[in-house]
């Protein structure tokens, strides 16, 4: 595992974290019809077209309901194989790999059923196999199971995610994230470089079937962070021209990306783009129905080690952020299709 924790700081949040997603899902589904009558009711006495409300009552159904057989299916796993001792540690990964790419696939396809969404994809083929250091935007907490739902369940390579240690807190992630090769980031810690050597650890032994996902920007987008990031690179000026002409993603950080295209010479770099999940950027446009009946685009463009250049990586990734900030915009300003891909 890549995580620091002691046993009581781990166990200390999950005693917090289950007992609450135990509550919050007993209320929700032994309410879940006076809670779908208060939706109808309130989305018909406002005449909001989609039915928003009703949708969003549905997702959380949904969200609890795979918390709930995920960390069901994690336990049942752990016990009849005790903890791997039955079969061995790579078969258990493989399980428990195998138990990731069902909660994900459930929760991503069934969002695109509950909101009624459209999905436009381009450009899959490139990331059917590792290795690779998979590069994704980040504009919501929709997008998080994005990469997985698309690229690696598909095609069953093993995602090792560089993700914030906040996500901790949801169970799942918590208890089956900690089993695989993934990487819960403090982004407030003083030493730095102990975070950074988590980073480039999951760099080490990839093949065919594994990548590395990060999300360079390292947040998400909004117009006020964009600002700070500006200010943050006001000394360097060459970044700051091409970050200026961003409008639609963040710059991005360099420390986490530069760091694993250091420790993994010759991996290709494949970056997954997308558009459409700005409607769930805060909890008030998804409420309202920023989701529903939306278009999500997606493109992956892979890039071969040979031409990432050896010297003056952090413009080059820049340079590439800049095609990610155009395609995105031209996403935004073109006509949704008529049906699901």
């Amino acid at each position: 595992m890549s995580q620091r924790e002691a046993f009581h700081q781990i166990w200390g949040r999950r005693l917090v974290s289950f007992s609450l997603y135990s509550l919050l899902g007993l209320l929700a589904f032994g309410l879940s019809p006076l809670l779908l009558l208060a939706a109808v009711l309130y989305d018909g006495v406002r005449g909001t077209p989609g039915w928003p409300r009703v949708r969003a009552v549905l997702f959380f159904l949904l969200y609890l309901g795979c918390e709930a057989w995920g960390l069901l299916a994690a336990g049942a796993l752990w016990l009849f194989t005790l903890g791997g001792l039955l079969v061995g540690a790579q078969r258990y990964l493989d399980l428990n790999a195998a138990l990731q790419r069902a909660w994900s696939s459930a929760l991503f396809w069934g969002s695109v059923r509950v909101f009624s969404m459209k999905v436009r994809l381009e450009g899959l083929e490139l990331a059917a196999h590792g290795p690779m250091l998979l590069m994704v935007r980040h504009s919501s907490t929709a997008d998080t199971v994005l990469a997985a739902a698309l690229v690696a369940n598909p095609n069953k390579i093993l995602l090792r995610y560089v993700l914030k240690q906040e996500l901790l807190w949801d169970p799942c992630l918590d208890v089956v994230g900690r089993r695989l090769p993934n990487a819960f980031i403090d982004r407030a810690a003083r030493k730095r470089g102990e975070e950074l050597a988590l980073i480039t650890g999951l760099a080490q032994g990839l093949d065919q079937t594994s990548a590395v996902l990060i999300y360079p920007e390292g947040t998400r987008f909004s117009q006020s962070k964009r600002t700070r990031a500006l200010e943050k690179l006001k000394d360097q000026a060459p970044l700051l021209e091409i970050a200026q002409g961003m409008q639609a993603v963040l710059p991005p950080k360099l420390a986490g990306p530069l760091s694993l295209l250091e420790a993994s010479p010759g991996t290709d770099v494949v970056i997954l783009e997308h558009q459409g999940f700005e409607g769930a950027s805060s909890f008030k446009e998804f409420w309202g129905g920023g989701l529903v009946g939306c278009t999500i685009s997606v493109r992956l463009r892979r890039i071969s080690a040979g031409e990432i250049p050896a010297t003056g990586r952090d413009l080059w990734l820049f340079q590439e952020w800049a095609k990610t900030d155009r395609w995105v915009r031209d996403q935004a300003n073109r006509p949704a299709p008529k049906a699901s891909t």
